[in-house]
């Protein structure tokens, strides 16, 4: 896991050296172990390294051939490259790691080499030859990739919008459709970012820049998967998931330095824990954060698998004044504003406290199993008795709640005014954070970008191959999970050099478990598919639990100790006339004071925007 950077196009050397180097520097946190460069003729690349495979120094990226013709810098893992090196017969090999692997698969394989790769990943390969670029990005979304691409014909790309901002080559604008749609979703949806012309390369595409033109292409689309047919019956499928997972955990092991766990107590950690305990044979350092707040606080689980399997294990007990003492790193850390993701943070900078470089998560384990509670409310809202009500009872239902003036209500009054209640148009609302309407009573002339919804709409056709259940599933890797969630692991986890892996998202599994049947994923137990392939690795009492959500008592908080820190930073959004003051105003005093049904998350994604805003000199 490191930081890259890049330019090409730009012809003049000093401004080209001088760019490139800010850049790197800008992300220095991601890789504190090296720093590289290569400087060409009108190109630049800059590298900072977190070495995780093959440490020595001629690992060091830029890698070359022995040519000099490529160079290469990467940004992630690849998990099989020992079976793709033994593949590549007669390449003469340099060094003994993942790096140099793609680029001797590139050599010989141009774009499809990425049919190959199995890992999360972000990479750039600079022909000296050609004087072309070829970048690409990981099947799902894993690692991040920005670029920007100047009215000069300069094009630029790092791990993060900061480090692009730091070249002085792009202007510091916001998107106003972004910001929208940031009131929304907690988040900016690929591939728009929050600034003005800088956007996000799609997960699973590749692109290429020559002679002052970009060019984007997929070489691998979720919704146009489906080789693989599970077996008819239920007893197959566990025993398929049951391989695939361990497989996927063998190869995230792969490291020469020790791996850890996140360990939250529920099925998804437990599940990755006991796995990696089973695979690896030997003792796993594991974390968790636990709170005084008992209704928040998970120990007394996740303190039972650790017995269970033994492992090394850290409790970070954290409070209100934990939280406001490290606020201002955490939320520094943010190379764009997102609502959520501080528990990654805390939990992240504890494991490398420890001596810790790679850690593996369970995130992924819902969207894969169909483990959030809307996923049978899809089902029921597909397949019930609700578009059988007629429209104008519908519309009556809708009216009531939209009264309500209640982002909640206000969002189960625009699914029911939906005229066909398809995923283009339902799952938009499903994940908002405020309702479209709400979001417009806070903006000034204010306008979606409609990123997921237009996404959706134009992969309906495909999408719509698959069973309803993985339809959703579809709709969410595609939506929140990238957008939020492996968005908040990558800013949050690097800020303190942790490389963090997600088994679950392993793209074998993931494509075989979208092509099972809703009949075997939803029962009485939760995630029941991948509880029954583990068996008795799980305790009951982890399975049957009540499922928590890993967030922190931020409603109780933002009352007490971090009440002061929001009223500043609430103030501070308000004088900058990009929303309605008296909206921001009066919707947190009554938040504050507790009344009226005002949300903590609606304001504290306000509360990080403020920050960032002004972290970033925007």
């Amino acid at each position: 896991m490191c930081g890259i950077a890049g330019i090409a196009g730009l012809p003049d050397k000093n401004t080209l050296e001088t760019a490139i180097r800010k850049m790197t520097d800008r992300l220095s946190h991601r890789g504190p172990d090296a720093e590289g460069y290569f400087l060409g003729n009108a190109s630049a690349l800059g590298h900072r390294r977190l070495s995780i495979i093959d440490l020595s120094e001629a690992a060091n990226q830029p890698v070359y051939d022995s040519t000099r013709r490529y160079a290469v810098i990467l940004n992630g893992e690849i998990y099989n490259y020992k079976e793709i090196r033994d593949r590549l017969e007669g390449y003469p090999w340099q060094t003994h790691g993942d790096s140099e692997v793609i680029l001797a698969a590139y050599i010989k394989h141009g774009p499809d080499c990425l049919s190959l790769l199995n890992g999360m990943f972000a990479f750039a390969i600079w022909d000296d030859e050609k004087k072309e670029l070829f970048v690409a990005r990981d099947r799902l979304g894993v690692k991040p990739l920005y670029y920007s691409l100047t009215a000069d014909g300069t094009f630029l790309f790092a791990s993060e919008i900061r480090s692009i901002l730091a070249s002085d080559l792009v202007p510091r604008n916001l998107s106003k459709p972004a910001l929208f749609d940031y009131l929304m979703y907690q988040s900016v949806y690929a591939p728009q970012t929050i600034v003005e012309g800088i956007y996000q390369l799609p997960a699973g595409s590749f692109g290429i820049f020559r002679d002052g033109k970009f060019t984007i292409k997929p070489y691998w689309q979720i919704e146009k998967t489906g080789d693989v047919q599970p077996a008819g019956d239920k007893l197959s499928i566990v025993r398929d998931i049951r391989k695939l997972f361990a497989k996927s955990i063998e190869r995230r092991m792969v490291s020469d330095v020790p791996v850890g766990a996140f360990l939250s107590g529920g099925i998804d950690s437990s599940a990755v824990v006991a796995m990696m305990c089973e695979v690896s044979g030997r003792q796993i350092s594991t974390f968790s954060v636990t709170f005084g707040e008992r209704e928040y606080d998970e120990s007394e689980h996740s303190n039972a698998i650790a017995e269970k399997y033994k492992t090394d294990h850290s409790n970070i007990r954290l409070t209100a004044t934990d939280l406001l003492a490290e606020l201002p790193h955490a939320l520094s850390a943010m190379d764009a504003p997102s609502g959520d993701g501080l528990n990654t943070y805390v939990v992240s900078k504890a494991a490398k406290n420890s001596g810790i470089k790679v850690a593996l998560s369970g995130l992924g384990g819902d969207e894969i199993f169909a483990g959030y509670h809307y996923f049978r409310k899809w089902l029921d809202l597909k397949n019930g008795l609700l578009p059988k009500v007629p429209r104008l009872g519908r519309r009556l239902a809708a009216t009531a709640m939209a009264a309500a003036n209640n982002s909640r209500f206000q969002r189960m009054a625009d699914i029911l005014s939906s005229e066909s209640f398809d995923l283009d148009e339902v799952y938009p609302t499903m994940r908002q954070v405020m309702s479209e309407s709400v979001a417009k009573s806070y903006g000034k002339n204010g306008n979606s970008a409609d990123t997921i919804q237009k996404l959706l709409s134009e992969r309906s056709d495909d999408i719509s191959r698959f069973p309803l259940l993985s339809q959703l599933s579809i709709a969410d890797l595609l939506g929140y999970t990238q957008n939020v969630l492996l968005k908040d692991v990558d800013q949050f986890s690097m800020a303190s050099a942790l490389e963090v892996r997600e088994p679950f998202f392993d793209h074998h599994l993931v494509e075989y478990m979208l092509q099972v049947p809703d009949k075997y994923k939803l029962s009485d137990t939760p995630k029941c598919l991948l509880v029954e392939a583990l068996g008795d690795m799980l305790p009951r009492s982890i399975v049957d639990r009540k499922k928590m959500g890993f967030v922190f008592p931020f409603e109780k908080w933002m009352r007490g100790e971090l009440k002061e820190f929001c009223d500043t930073r609430i103030q501070q959004l308000a004088d900058r006339g990009i929303f309605n003051a008296d909206t921001l105003t009066e919707k947190w005093k009554k938040f504050s004071s507790g009344q009226g049904n005002v949300r903590w998350s609606e304001l504290w994604h306000l509360v990080v925007l403020t920050d960032w805003l002004e972290t970033n000199k925007f």
